[in-house]
């Protein structure tokens, strides 16, 4: 979002940002202030005071509804966020975005609205300056709202409510943006009259997060494989990683005294690093695994630089990519895949040179893919690392931002 923010300004549009109070993200899944030193000056932002009540911890702040009988509470709150809109934690705050983008209107014309989601109630203030004022929208879903790409199922049926708004806000978009080809052929599938306006603008990476340089690996001090993402995946998830990393050290002497290094969220809300994935990591401390905490992304590219391999570990199948692989590739070191096989990642991965394949969720394949990220380590030359990089360099998002904000463009002069 940031980097789409940047591209329309560079293309010469005023561009204004809603979003919610930085206090808010705090609540939810913390802040890196430092994402916003690259936003383009030029770009306007205006935040709202809007935040999840099911999110505050201070007990002082709990009505006595809450206090005595808190999960009624929170199902009380779910039935009335979802009466002005179909959202579960979102839907109340319809009418502040609606207000919101009214007044920004009002101000200075707009000539676009785009509504990237989640969550999915940012649709409602799209469709409102529509209706009202028939200001063009565009809608950025990244992962998709009908589809529930973990499971790869359909998320809801079109006749529910959150199908009819779909199809309403969908029958009026200009363009649809989308992830992946899945997610893509989902809804070109499912609304065959909109199929030409579903595009697929993928996540990409940000150049400056690459250490943009040759590693070399030094096996006599102990190989650094390195994991750097939100850890929201199962706790059987994890510890089939870690039964694998542990086989690995024991079967391979380059892998003998190797740390895996994690690094990332843990959680949200009040679950934030105090849950069973922090306590499984610390259980396996003894096999050289560690867990960092959080990290800005100004800290990235020297994180990196510090491994020697890295560990994707993705939840989903063929309609998850995540926006972590190509930021893994653009490192130019080993890749060791710790996810489904059919999953939209592998597409990605594929014809990268230094990915040792993806073997699924099991113990003795992920065992045999850290040996074999191990030897290439050590053993990749400065040849086979520049035709890694020239495999992730397709995917830098400016490159890939640049094209779809232009064809964006083009689509709403139509």
């Amino acid at each position: 979002m940031r980097e789409t923010a940047n591209q329309f300004v560079k293309v010469g549009w005023d561009v204004t940002v809603v979003n919610i109070a930085r206090e808010s993200w705090e609540l939810d899944s913390g802040i890196d202030l430092s994402l916003l030193d690259a936003v383009d000056p030029r770009v306007e932002i205006v935040e709202l005071p809007l935040a999840r009540e099911d999110l505050e911890t201070d007990l002082r702040l709990f009505d006595e509804a809450r206090a005595l009988n808190p999960n009624g509470w929170v199902a009380s709150l779910r039935r009335r966020q979802t009466k002005t809109f179909p959202e579960p934690n979102f839907g109340e705050w319809r009418s502040d975005l609606e207000q919101a983008v009214a007044k920004i209107h009002r101000e200075k014309t707009a000539d676009l609205v785009l509504a990237s989601c989640v969550p999915y109630v940012n649709l409602a203030a799209a469709w409102k300056l529509w209706e009202d004022e028939r200001v063009p929208y565009a809608v950025d879903f990244r992962d998709g709202w009908s589809i529930d790409v973990i499971d790869g199922v359909e998320a809801f049926a079109r006749d529910s409510e959150e199908g009819r708004w779909e199809k309403k806000v969908l029958d009026q978009a200009v363009s649809l943006w989308v992830v992946n080809d899945p997610i893509a052929e989902h809804y070109r599938a499912r609304y065959p009259e909109f199929a030409d306006r579903v595009h697929v603008v993928r996540n990409g990476y940000d150049a400056d997060s690459s250490p943009g340089r040759v590693h070399n690996a030094d096996p006599d001090k102990g190989l650094v494989f390195g994991y750097l993402g939100t850890v929201n995946f199962s706790i059987p998830h994890l510890e089939t990683v870690l039964n694998a990393w542990r086989a690995a050290r024991e079967k391979e002497p380059l892998l003998a005294h190797a740390r895996f290094e994690l690094r990332g969220h843990i959680g949200n809300g009040a679950n934030r690093g105090a849950n069973r994935h922090a306590e499984v990591l610390k259980e396996a401390e003894a096999d050289g695994v560690f867990f960092g905490g959080p990290a800005a992304k100004a800290e990235v590219a020297s994180i990196y630089a510090g491994w020697d391999a890295m560990v994707l570990i993705l939840i989903g199948g063929r309609y998850v990519t995540s926006g972590k692989v190509y930021e893994y590739m653009a490192t130019g070191l080993p890749i060791v895949s710790a996810h489904a096989v059919e999953h939209d990642a592998s597409n990605v991965l594929r014809g990268h040179p230094l990915w040792t394949g993806a073997p699924g969720l099991d113990v003795e394949g992920l065992t045999e893919s850290f040996i074999r990220a191990a030897h290439m380590a050590v053993e990749t030359t400065d040849e086979e690392h520049a035709e890694a990089m020239a495999h992730a360099n397709q995917f830098t998002r400016e490159a890939l931002m640049s094209v779809a904000v232009k064809n964006l463009v083009e689509e709403l002069a139509k």
